[in-house]
């Protein structure tokens, strides 16, 4: 027949066992919400970069579009009025992606024409390289943005892996300090559900590792 000595012992024992991987989990998981942290920190600078971007290529689109507006009514001024010697001029100082749009839009008898678009701004050919730059970062950004979101999502769920950890340590030194090893046991049982139902989630989360 066991004796509530023996069992003291073996509670002491397997309570000893789960304090030190407990407390080898509980670092880890600290570990793993501070690399986390830092991979988020590093996406939502890279998002913040993009946006930086984005933002400077749309000013850029705005401008060459206020440019090409200018000249593009010079021209017409001077298109309407056949005078050809300065509507060459203002021509020739066109953009080259703002060229195919007029030529498109010339081509359309806009003069004549009451079906054709108003300006070469309506024509398909129109295009402005920095406005898609500007969307191209704008949507990088997004994905960064994202990804920072979820960064901060594995942090968290780490921290929580250290609170729980941290309680089932907690139950795990109470049973040694209980009066009958039958509060013992229930006790040290609560704590080894605990730590082993957290470790089993932990252990399926992604990792960060300084390299």
């Amino acid at each position: 027949m066991t004796t509530p000595d023996a069992h003291r012992t073996r509670i002491e024992l397997v309570a000893t066992v789960l304090l030190a991987i407990a407390t080898v989990a509980t670092a880890w998981s600290g570990y793993q919400s501070t690399r986390w942290n830092g991979e988020q920190a590093k996406a939502a600078a890279r998002a913040s970069a993009l946006r930086i971007g984005s933002t400077k290529a749309a000013a850029l689109a705005n401008s060459q579009t206020e440019i090409d507006v200018a000249t593009f009514t010079q021209w017409v001024n001077a298109y309407a009025q056949n005078q050809k010697v300065l509507a060459d001029f203002y021509f020739a100082r066109f953009r080259h992606e703002f060229k195919p749009a007029v030529n498109a839009w010339i081509a359309t008898r806009p003069l004549k024409n009451p079906n054709a678009p108003l300006t070469p701004f309506a024509m398909p050919q129109y295009a402005s390289k920095a406005r898609d730059d500007a969307s191209r970062l704008e949507a990088q950004a997004d994905v960064w943005a994202i990804t920072a979101r979820r960064d901060v999502q594995r942090s968290t769920n780490y921290v929580l892996g250290v609170v729980l950890f941290a309680t089932a340590l907690f139950f795990a030194g109470m049973s040694t300090k209980l009066p009958t090893w039958r509060l013992g046991v229930a006790m040290l049982t609560i704590g080894i559900v605990v730590f082993v139902s957290t470790l089993v989630w932990i252990a399926v989360s992604p990792i960060s590792v300084s390299v």
